[in-house]
């Protein structure tokens, strides 16, 4: 089969290029998808340049979600899934393939309301957002929540998914007011750009003081202080990336933590065991679904390539300039 792999292994993205590989044979619960479509994230980028944890059953073709139609089954298959049907779904890696072995308890039907492009944009950034939102942030109706990277895709999908759930406010930071604008149009209740604003000062003020219950991060360093700022008494602090770095500069003041009892987490979905993320495909499938069918929930598409291009996909994700998912399509 042909399938997306990487020069000398790792490397910029000029070093991504379609070649020759083997067809994954299913085994165990596994189905074999002829993939239609994948989705980018930047995690890809991530293991691309060698700098991600990849697990240790995951191929070292790149990719994680992806829509396509089921080939063959292996034996102990779920049995809700046949040969011919069309699927989503979520993978350790693979994606970027013309085929995909992959367990079938990661895998959803794909209504028909949705376009084979759509369904590859949802199951790594919705599943992202639902299991740090709820999962590790701990979050319920008439709490607050900052979503940092505003126009990211899963903080698209957490804002719509905190707006379905009465979140009491919803604050978003991001790059450009094009981007705040944008996440507004979602459900957010504003937007701070972290350009030319203080976003934790302002955030601050917007609360009268009490701060936010829940923050969701992907940057790191930089934001540490200031999360630790905007974090409301008993709040929550979900880490999910450090886009700015890991280590954090002297001064830091972490009083906050006792002061007002802040409960910091770090996570990853990807790591997680085929149990965890099974239960987080069915409560996606219990209570997102059904708004993805009649149009409530939005899965913003930013440009569709053909994968030939995925160099140009993956320089288009690198500029940071997206609002919506990048998905290539494969025939």
């Amino acid at each position: 089969m042909a399938a997306v792999d990487i020069k000398a292994g790792k490397g910029p993205a000029s070093a991504l290029h379609i070649t020759r590989m083997q067809k994954p044979t299913p085994k165990d619960a596994q189905a074999l998808v002829k993939i239609k479509a994948f989705g980018l994230n930047r995690m890809d980028l991530l293991q691309r340049e060698g700098m991600y944890p990849v697990p240790p059953q995951a191929p070292k073709t790149l990719g994680v979600e992806f829509s396509g139609t089921i080939e063959a089954e292996a034996k102990n298959a779920e049995s809700g899934f046949k040969v011919g049907d069309e699927v989503f779904g979520l993978a350790y890696g693979g994606a970027y393939a013309e085929y995909i072995a992959v367990s079938t308890h990661m895998l959803i039907h794909k209504p028909k309301e949705l376009s084979w492009e759509v369904a590859a944009g949802i199951p790594e950034t919705w599943i992202t957002a639902t299991q740090a939102m709820y999962l590790v942030g701990g979050f319920s109706a008439g709490k607050s929540i900052l979503w940092h990277a505003g126009a990211s895709s899963v903080s698209i999908a957490g804002i719509q998914l905190s707006k379905a759930d009465n979140a009491s406010a919803i604050y978003i930071t991001a790059g450009s007011q094009e981007k705040i604008d944008f996440c507004k149009s979602l459900g957010a209740t504003a937007g701070f750009n972290y350009h030319t604003q203080d976003w934790a000062k302002e955030i601050l003020e917007a609360t009268g003081g009490k701060g936010v219950d829940v923050v969701i991060d992907f940057v790191g360093q930089n934001y540490f202080q200031g999360n630790l700022d905007v974090a409301a008494r008993d709040g929550r602090i979900v880490n999910l990336g450090a886009l700015s770095g890991t280590k954090l500069p002297a001064g830091v003041d972490i009083g906050g933590f006792v002061r007002k009892r802040i409960r910091f987490e770090g996570s990853s979905l990807r790591s997680r065991d085929e149990d965890y993320q099974g239960k987080l495909r069915d409560s996606l499938v219990e209570h997102a679904l059904p708004k993805f069918i009649d149009g409530s929930f939005k899965v913003p598409i930013e440009k569709v390539f053909p994968w030939e291009e995925v160099v140009q996909a993956h320089e288009l994700m690198e500029s940071n300039k997206t609002m919506g998912k990048i998905i290539c399509t494969i025939g």
